[in-house]
């Protein structure tokens, strides 16, 4: 497990060294003295960017003194296939999950993940039973610190270490504290396409309740506009367990995002799992906005 783990890393380890290697940096704006005090002007702001539809979170952060909201408008999500071969059937429904975010520093901002209320259905495919769980989940408390890149450049590069905080309702969540650490890293290539590599680390509580086990993983992501206005992009996300026995996750997910205006986005698209430990089915809409 080990071995896969490194095997899932290497290849965006490798991006980030060669990045190191040839970036160069340019003349820009001094922003430095931009705090949340002291909000950075309209005019100095720079292109609105979200840790959304994709699983990569963007590396660059939001401007000082200013406040983003991203959410879903509506989420759902269906699995029937697990990997413990039983029959059984779970839907969720949740109601605008979000991540509240605000520019304490040119390079750095704080964000809360909040889920404020989510309704699952349980059917046993052997005896039909139903089991409805419902109520306030999990909170999530993150800092995003760009190491370069945030205000121009081919290249971006971000820290995002975060802390769950067992807040869900009984039935919604593990009841544990959780942590872990995202690398969100961003290419712009030839052709007006854009890449994403973001390895994750994180250490979560085993599934019988007694003690921790590390998971680690990426995702990456190609996007390309398709018109002045709307991105299209495809991405794969694949987490493997340390926990003995685990099996490993692989997701796809495809999305559109519809820039309505620098400050407002609309975006939809849909997760599919593509191993028998992820969720089937994840379609969604969602909504991001900044002032």
């Amino acid at each position: 497990m080990t071995n896969c783990l490194i095997r899932l890393a290497r290849p965006g380890l490798g991006l980030f060294l060669l990045a190191a290697v040839t970036h160069a940096a340019e003349p820009l704006p001094d922003k430095s003295r931009f705090t949340l005090l002291n909000p950075t002007p309209r005019e100095l702001m720079r292109e609105m960017a979200t840790d959304r539809p994709d699983v990569n979170d963007s590396p660059h952060t939001v401007d000082a003194g200013h406040f983003q909201v991203e959410m879903d408008l509506a989420a759902f999500t269906y699995d029937r296939h697990n990997p413990d071969g039983v029959s059984r059937r779970v839907t969720t429904w949740e109601a605008a999950p979000m991540l509240l975010k605000i520019g304490v520093l040119n390079s750095t901002d704080l964000e809360l993940g909040l889920k404020p209320y989510a309704t699952s259905l349980t059917v046993d495919g052997a005896t039909g039973t139903r089991t409805r769980t419902q109520g306030f989940g999990d909170l999530t408390v993150r800092a995003k610190i760009n190491l370069w890149g945030n205000d121009g450049g081919e290249t971006a590069l971000a820290l995002i270490p975060y802390v769950k905080l067992p807040t869900a309702s009984t039935g919604l969540g593990n009841r544990a504290w959780e942590g872990g650490l995202n690398v969100p890293f961003e290419l712009d290539l030839p052709h007006g396409f854009e890449m994403g590599v973001m390895p994750m680390f994180a250490v979560l509580r085993n599934d019988n309740d007694q003690g921790n086990h590390g998971q680690g993983g990426g995702a990456l992501m190609i996007g390309h506009a398709i018109t002045p206005a709307v991105d299209a992009l495809v991405e794969f996300i694949g987490l493997a367990s340390t926990q003995r026995s685990a099996p490993w996750e692989g997701v796809l997910n495809t999305a559109l995002v519809w820039n309505v205006t620098k400050d407002w986005h609309l975006d939809c698209g849909v997760r599919i799992g593509l191993t028998r430990a992820a969720d089937d089915l994840n379609p969604f809409i969602g909504l991001s906005w900044r002032y």
